[in-house]
């Protein structure tokens, strides 16, 4: 079961995302979003609604 600071952590950091555009800010904000849970990059863009790199592709 995840500590409540843990929750507030990454809660905190899903909040901040969501109000950032793309740029350092948000790339520093996702990195630390990833280190905490251990979700990879595409894993967070797809929880913000993001395309992914893969949909560019196509």
């Amino acid at each position: 079961m995840p500590t409540t600071d843990f929750l507030r952590r990454r809660n905190g950091l899903w909040r901040q995302l969501r109000g950032l555009p793309p740029g350092p800010a948000f790339e520093t904000t996702l990195s630390a979003l990833a280190a905490l849970t251990g979700w990879d990059r595409a894993r967070i863009l797809a929880g913000l609604g993001y395309p992914t790199e893969e949909s560019h592709e196509r």
